[in-house]
């Protein structure tokens, strides 16, 4: 990660006033302007697990906020990833999972490091699209509603341990390596992605989380390399899976939320840093899901059990940068 070290330490001299090259799609919001979706991670394992009970529950809030679309936060396909884009674990996993008539809306997805482990162009084809169109996923690409754009950021390559100590996994790094060159580029697209936006929201989802005190913790690598630019450019929320489980941590330097939706399916029971409060308003380690309604001046985040209970609620005021949880 030298050479990624060098060019963010130059980045400020180095800025061109360019058009971003992460790839834009758009996404209509309501009529009356506002935006609502549900987010899901972790749970691609052919319906076990819990992960049919959780859908169920998705399918049920979906409908109920007449949603627009649904966030994946990355290892969609246990344990390894699609073998292929004939794979048959993408309509055990996904299609035949998913069925409510709310969640049938457009699916936006970012890798995870269990994706990683399988062909990683087979999620990435647009062939999957013809079996299910739901299915959208890219490595790194920009979801823009208007109101709200959302940055997805592909963050498995960030993460020393998948190349220096894999122990027995294999991961398909084609389309990664050079991975300083890779970083580089990454990192540089998303900053002028975001010093152009004019969204209400700025609003970014990767896999791994940034924060979190559940069994991962803390990811060091996005931390140095991630946050900085987040910080620099009034990113109102970090959205992430990875840890099987829902978490809120607000940033005490800043106006980021940290918010975690891993529990598609098997949660990691009392896996948790009881030592570590600082920012954490809310910890739940079982199977569950986020949803979210956006409007010019507020947003609302809501995090629900296997049972369709809600669990923590988090109020957004986009004019005072101020959190209202319950």
């Amino acid at each position: 990660m030298a050479g990624l070290g060098v060019w963010l330490a130059f980045i400020g001299v180095c800025f061109l006033n360019v058009s971003a090259l992460l790839q834009r799609l758009e996404h209509p919001v309501k009529a009356d302007g506002s935006l609502s979706l549900v987010v899901i991670g972790d749970w691609g394992r052919k319906g076990t697990y819990n992960q049919s009970e959780v859908s169920a529950q998705m399918g049920r809030v979906g409908a109920k906020l007449n949603i627009d679309f649904v966030i994946s936060t990355g290892d969609n396909f246990y344990d390894d990833g699609l073998s292929g884009v004939d794979d048959p674990a993408f309509e055990l996993s996904f299609s035949k999972i998913y069925t409510a008539k709310s969640l049938q809306k457009q699916w936006y997805s970012v890798l995870g490091n269990h994706d990683y482990r399988g062909d990683v162009e087979a999620q990435l084809n647009t062939i999957l699209q013809k079996i299910d169109p739901r299915w959208i996923c890219q490595r790194s690409f920009i979801v823009d509603t208007e109101i709200a754009e959302f940055f997805f950021v592909d963050t498995t390559p960030f993460v020393d341990k998948y190349f220096l100590k894999p122990k027995d996994h294999k991961y398909d790094w084609t389309g990664v390596l050079p991975r300083d060159k890779y970083l580089s580029k990454l990192l540089k697209d998303l900053e002028i992605a975001l010093k152009d936006s004019t969204a209400k929201w700025k609003i970014v989802v990767g896999h791994h989380p940034v924060r979190s005190i559940g069994h991962h913790g803390d990811t060091q690598e996005l931390i140095r390399h991630l946050l900085p630019i987040l910080e620099a450019n009034d990113v109102d929320m970090y959205i992430n899976g990875h840890d099987h489980c829902l978490e809120h941590i607000s940033s005490t330097s800043s106006q980021i939320q940290f918010l975690t939706s891993g529990g598609g399916s098997k949660a990691w029971k009392g896996d948790i840093d009881k030592n570590r409060k600082d920012g954490a308003k809310f910890y739940y380690d079982g199977q569950g899901f986020m949803s979210m309604e956006i409007e010019e001046s507020n947003a609302k985040v809501v995090y629900y059990d296997i049972f369709g209970k809600v669990l923590h609620v988090v109020n957004l005021s986009k004019g005072l940068r101020s959190v209202y949880a319950t």
